[in-house]
Parts: C-alpha cells; sequence; structure tokens
C-alpha cells in the first residue's frame, strides 16, 4: 500500500562570517570600446558567480552585460577574492567589484563634467550610453571614452575591497556575533511512502528562501534545485560506512546517489529581503537551501505512515524496520 503524506521545516543560516576576518578585492577598468573590465581573484566552480559579477558591473557602469570582461583570475596579477565556499561568493566579491564600479564611475563621472562643463549630478549612464539629463548632450560609453583618452589623457581604473563588520568571539565565553547577516528558509515537501517494500519517493517540493537581492532569479533557482537534490541524497539514500576503519561502500553500485529519475518538481520562490548593511543589499543561497530539505522529507514520511525515522539515510530497510516496530508496539498495547 502506497500513503502520501507532507512535512514542513524551517531553517537560518548565517552569512558572512564576521568571527575571523573575510575579504575580497577588485579592480575596475572602463576600456576602449565602452567596455568595463573587472580582475578579482574570484573562481567559478560552476555556481554561475562569474555571470552574475558581470550583471554587477553592468548595472553599477551603466553598460550591458555582454560588455563585461572578467580578467585573469590569478591571484599572482589580480587582487585576493578568498576562497569559493560558505555562501560567500555573491556576498563578499560581489560587493568587493560593485565598490570598485562605483569608485570608477565616480570618476568616469566627473571628468565627463569638466568635458560638458556641467554638474556631476546631472549625468546619467545606462545601457552603453551617458548623457546630461535635461541638455541635448549625449554619447555612447565608446565615445566617451574615446574622447577622455584622446582630448584628455584620461584612463578611468576604479578599485574597491569589501569586508563583513568584524566582531571576534569572546575567547571565555564565545560570545559574539558570528556572522553579519541571516538568511531565512521554509520548505514543504510531500513523499508517497510504500509500506510494502519502506520505499519513499519525494513527489514535489515548494521552498521559499530569502536571498537578499536577487540578482540573478534564474541563477538562485538552480542553487535551490541543486541544493534540493543534494539534500534528497542525504535524506534517502547516500549512506557512507565504516568496518574497522575502511569504507565499505567505495563505489557507486553502493553509495546511492540520486538520478534525474529521484528528482521532483522542485517549486522555488524567492523572498527579496535586502541587507541593509552591504552596498548590494544581496545574501547568498549556496548551501542554505540545503538545511530544511531532509528535516521536511522526514516530517512528510511521518505524516504519511506515522513512523519517526531518527537516523539517515531514510532507507527502505529502516522505513520497514520503523514501520514493523509500530505494528509491534500497536499488538502489544491491543493485548
Amino acid at each position: 500500500m502506497k500513503r502520501r503524506g507532507r512535512g514542513v521545516a524551517c531553517c537560518w543560516y548565517g552569512i558572512a562570517r564576521t568571527a575571523a576576518v573575510d575579504r575580497a578585492g577588485a579592480w575596475v577598468e572602463l576600456d576602449d570600446g565602452g567596455t568595463v573590465k573587472v580582475t578579482t581573484g574570484v573562481t567559478e566552480i560552476g555556481e554561475g558567480i562569474l555571470t552574475t559579477l558581470c550583471q554587477i558591473a553592468a548595472e553599477e557602469m551603466g553598460v550591458r552585460p555582454k560588455d563585461v570582461t572578467l580578467g585573469d583570475n590569478d591571484t599572482a596579477r589580480a587582487p585576493e577574492a578568498a576562497h569559493a565556499g560558505a555562501t560567500r561568493q555573491t556576498y563578499i566579491i560581489g560587493n568587493a567589484v560593485a565598490s570598485a564600479c562605483r569608485d570608477a564611475r565616480d570618476k568616469f563621472i566627473k571628468e565627463m563634467a569638466q568635458h560638458w562643463n556641467v554638474p556631476g549630478e546631472l549625468i546619467d549612464t545606462r545601457a552603453g550610453e551617458v548623457w546630461v539629463r535635461g541638455r541635448d548632450l549625449r554619447m555612447s560609453m565608446a565615445e566617451a571614452v574615446d574622447v577622455l583618452k584622446k582630448q584628455h589623457g584620461i584612463v578611468i581604473v576604479g578599485s574597491g575591497s569589501y569586508t563583513s563588520l568584524h566582531t571576534p568571539l569572546d575567547p571565555e565565553t564565545g560570545r559574539g556575533e558570528p556572522w553579519q547577516s541571516y538568511v531565512f528558509g521554509t520548505q514543504i515537501i510531500e513523499v508517497e511512502v510504500d509500506t510494502d517494500t519502506g520505499e519513499v519517493q519525494v513527489l514535489g517540493v515548494w521552498a521559499a528562501h530569502d536571498v537578499g537581492r536577487a540578482v540573478n532569479p534564474q541563477g538562485v533557482e538552480g542553487q535551490i534545485e541543486g541544493a534540493v537534490v543534494m539534500a534528497l541524497g542525504q535524506a534517502l539514500m547516500e549512506d557512507f560506512t565504516l568496518k574497522d576503519g575502511r569504507t565499505t561502500t567505495p563505489g557507486f553500485a553502493k553509495y546511492i546517489l540520486p538520478t534525474s529519475l529521484d528528482v521532483p518538481q522542485v517549486n522555488s520562490i524567492i523572498i527579496e529581503d535586502r541587507d541593509p548593511k552591504t552596498p548590494l543589499g544581496v545574501k547568498g543561497i549556496g548551501e542554505p537551501a540545503m538545511v530544511p530539505t531532509a528535516p521536511a522529507i522526514i516530517n512528510a514520511i511521518y505524516d504519511a505512515v506515522g513512523v519517526r525515522i531518527t537516523r539517515l539515510p531514510a532507507t527502505p530497510e529502516r522505513v520497514l524496520e520503523a514501520l514493523r516496530a509500530k505494528r509491534a508496539n500497536e499488538a502489544d498495547i491491543a493485548l
């Protein structure tokens, strides 16, 4: 017999550690053709940070994303950006790039204001053009860069860095503020449990997560979906075991991972509660979306068949064992 159930779980997760120093730097140049060159030591590991940084630079400089070039990330030739992990890329490096872009744009506006002999606050840039509000003065960014270089000998270069507010933990009491910001999330998961085999199938996931400001909504959805799939494996099938100090699950024949047939429809709901402590208002979503998935699945199993699994993963064997124990307990009570 197959029974369905739904479970819910909530989470909170710290972003931008403050107990230890975290930092990143960036250089930005307004280059020939009105393009923007960004140099930072960021490492792309598949999470889409390079696309996000291009979007940030384009928005801050007033150019199109396709006009942004990311330079070599070798830290022998680029400012340090620290590691790719801890849900920090968009938060730390994104804000560093934004700060560098604002430095470069301020310099650009100042030089264009002098060239046009107008107040800098009247100048706007967007989609690769620069103009003066209320005046018939407009040119492409490519033309503006050419004018500044050839007529004024100016090369627009900006720099910036970003670090979280440091509040070291008290070495005696452990008290302090370990994180600068927090994200929150809730997931509802529906499962189907086969009471004859113990198999659990996840039918659907509804995941609502606070991400601060969604620079790339499609990328955010991808991060949530990837996190859910990883946590699904943790909850239902990935079981690393040891015997006498040696693993008994050395390959994927025994260490089972989710396949495309195991992945349900993931419905992502993006909540934008901007972080007031940063220039961009962004937070992070790389790891937080994993946190509520397994608890929601376990709660859904309980809702479906009334057994509480207390050890992960909830393999068919463990579900069947829990169901047998429940039936035995019910029989004892009946007697």
